[in-house]
């Protein structure tokens, strides 16, 4: 399935609540995976064929602001990001995980997500 993946990444500047209107339906999304406290979807400016985001309905502002509180909702975005490729038939063949934080990290919402990218081949070091 196309999700509107063309190479090359373009730039946009992204509202700072962002995350809780795509929650809220406020904002549509191809919702790929959702339960109490994680949703999952569509990526609308994939840099890979496949490109979702998983994150917690639960604001956390970077990966800095984890905490024990928070720490399990967290860890969970991973489990849930495995368990998507696994359900997409990514798992044999691979996919890449990335978490961007802060400013020099590439981070651009402000409310933790983890990006499981796939369908192409991806070199190291990322860029």
């Amino acid at each position: 399935m196309d999700y509107g993946y063309q190479p090359g990444w373009i730039h946009v500047e992204y509202e700072e609540d962002l995350f809780q209107k795509i929650i809220s339906r406020e904002y549509p999304a191809d919702v790929v995976f959702e339960d109490e406290s994680i949703f999952a979807f569509h990526w609308f400016n994939p840099v890979a064929p496949i490109h979702i985001l998983i994150i917690p309905k639960q604001k956390i502002e970077t990966i800095n602001d984890i905490n024990e509180t928070n720490m399990t909702s967290a860890g969970r975005l991973i489990f849930i990001a495995k368990e998507i490729a696994a359900d997409m038939n990514l798992a044999e063949k691979g996919y890449r995980l990335v978490f961007n934080v802060n400013p020099m990290g590439g981070q651009h919402v402000y409310h933790i997500h983890l990006h499981l990218l796939a369908g192409r081949k991806f070199t190291w070091p990322p860029g």
